[in-house]
């Protein structure tokens, strides 16, 4: 059993300093047991990161009613009709995305995006920089939480995640000059100003990617090459191997590989 202050002391070990910016991906098994479980590391980046600092996750939101979007458009909002309606404030985080994620947006203090699709959270004094005026539609490009993640020269902290798991790549997504990209629109029910409603939301196609693809997930395959060109830093978090990379670094390197791959 790991104290806090033991893994805040591994995460400056990594390179997480105070005042720092950070975007976490995290497997709470490989990190392993931590005094307080998941609320014990939220307090431990809170600590890495300082009063200065801050860091954030990605949400999503869970969504049983993700089967009427394989419908077609003209049906989605009367299949909707009897969905519980996205409340930012209560929807659970998707499973997907790990209960590191979850435990975060239940404790107090934490900051909370009002969208169902690219829905982030954020603690510390920069949580709201972090979280302003995001998009509705595109809600991974310019103006998002990934972007200020990149303005404030942040980083992505990987404590054991899967190498598919990359959320800061959307961004890069965006950027790469290519003809065509392939793109999505969604209807969600949402609480409205007048109460439950349903919107689309028009994107990027983040589940499947933006052209087609064969073989391993081209996130996992980025990060790879990006790790085995020495850049970003490496070591133990806990049990979890992990790394912190440079935003804007890995942003830059993305939109390089996927335009000479995707061309």
């Amino acid at each position: 059993m790991r104290t806090v202050a033991e893994l805040a002391s591994d995460l400056a070990a990594l390179g997480v300093r105070p005042g720092a910016v950070v975007m976490a991906h995290a497997s709470l098994r490989k990190i392993g047991p931590v005094e307080g479980g998941p609320v014990g590391v939220t307090a431990a980046l809170d600590a890495a990161v300082g009063p200065d600092g801050g860091w954030m996750m990605v949400l999503g939101a869970e969504n049983d009613w993700d089967w009427v979007n394989e419908r077609p458009e003209v049906e989605r909002a009367a299949l909707l009709a009897d969905a519980d309606p996205f409340d930012p404030l209560v929807t659970k985080a998707e499973a997907d995305v790990g209960y590191l994620a979850e435990a975060m947006r239940r404790q107090p203090g934490t900051l909370v995006s009002d969208h169902p699709e690219g829905r982030f959270a954020a603690r510390g004094p920069l949580a709201a920089t972090l979280l302003r005026d995001p998009p509705w539609d595109d809600y991974y490009g310019p103006g998002s939480p990934l972007q200020h993640l990149c303005d404030l020269g942040g980083s992505v902290l990987r404590l054991g995640a899967d190498p598919d798991t990359v959320t800061l790549l959307h961004y890069a997504e965006y950027l790469v000059p290519l003809p065509e990209k392939r793109r999505v629109v969604r209807h969600r029910r949402v609480l409205g100003p007048a109460g439950p409603m349903v919107r689309t939301v028009s994107c990027l196609d983040d589940s499947n990617g933006i052209v087609a693809w064969e073989g391993e997930d081209y996130f996992a395959t980025i990060l790879k090459a990006y790790l085995a060109d020495g850049r970003g830093a490496r070591g133990p978090v806990g049990g979890a191997a992990s790394e912190l990379l440079d935003a804007r670094d890995l942003v830059a390197f993305g939109v390089d590989w996927m335009a000479r791959h995707f061309a």
